[in-house]
């Protein structure tokens, strides 16, 4: 509940009810006669006595918990469930070299990827693991870099599009096109990022046309519809064909890949240990 800031977000981390945890929660304040929490209808938070006790049960904690991790890695053969938050576009480029020949070396583990454009708190989600890139894992995660070093977003048109306006030569003439959106949630519309030259910024973008899939906004800009700002890798088969041509390369760099990540003072299950070693093997081959 320290790190999660209520019993509801704690319960669904740990499998608890929330009515389990606030009465085990009470019955051990009961025991120290001491209040470790603070409690309001928006937040739980640690009293001064609740800090001291965490802090000094976290080494022990820690402790336990690889000593339960020894055991488990000795005695049991991975089994269960994965829960991952990920990306749809971050999912498909793992799936042949990484995700699927896992599945396959372990047929006990199963996979549910829960597809997300927005990025939440796994761990009060009740996510085991997260897919994203690197530069977006919140620093109180471990983060294990998989796949391509490197990622890039491109901006791309179709040739007829790009026939009839003329291509944009910097950032700023985007607002001179039309140019296809792409939905992270409910209100809120992915800005397009730009860097050169040690100059870097986000750019608010517009057009008709709003999608919630890279995929569809790919499949908008091949058609004539705009442009699009999508990854290079679900590009490549159309710039290879000419159905769609990059403008704006120099203000588009590469940057760090994708990582699995998972939140560092929890106990592991077995399928995720095994699923971690895994990868780490595989980005090494």
């Amino acid at each position: 509940m320290a790190r999660h800031g209520g019993f509801r977000a704690a319960a669904r981390a740990t499998g608890l009810s929330p009515s389990a945890l606030s009465h085990a929660v009470a019955n051990l304040e009961r025991r120290l006669d001491a209040q470790l929490f603070l409690r309001s209808n928006r937040a739980v938070s640690l009293t001064d006595a609740g800090t001291r006790f965490l802090n000094e049960l976290e080494p022990a904690l820690e402790r336990i918990g690889r000593a339960v991790e020894s055991i488990s890695d000795a005695s049991a053969t991975a089994s269960g469930t994965i829960r991952m938050n990920a990306s749809s576009v971050a999912v498909e480029q793992l799936m042949d070299d990484f995700i699927a020949p896992f599945l396959r070396e372990n047929p006990a583990i199963d996979l549910d990827v829960h597809e997300d454009t927005a990025l939440i708190d796994i761990a009060e989600h009740g996510f085991d693991c997260g897919l994203r890139l690197l530069e977006l894992v919140p620093l109180e995660m471990v983060a294990v870099p998989v796949g391509p070093e490197r990622q890039q977003h491109i901006v791309v048109g179709a040739p007829g599009y790009l026939d009839n306006m003329a291509p944009p030569a910097s950032p700023n003439d985007l607002s001179m096109h039309e140019c296809i959106q792409f939905r992270m949630s409910a209100d809120t519309m992915y800005r397009w990022e730009f860097s050169k030259q040690g100059e870097s910024f986000s750019l608010r973008t517009s057009g008709r046309v709003c999608v919630s899939s890279t995929k569809l906004a790919l499949a908008a800009a091949r058609n004539g519809l705009g442009l699009a700002y999508v990854t290079r890798s679900i590009a490549n088969d159309d710039l290879e064909t000419g159905r769609v041509i990059q403008v704006l390369e120099d203000w588009t760099p590469p940057y760090p890949g994708l990582a699995i990540y998972y939140p560092r003072n929890r106990h592991r299950s077995s399928t995720m240990r095994a699923f971690v070693e895994y990868l780490r093997e595989r980005q090494r081959l």
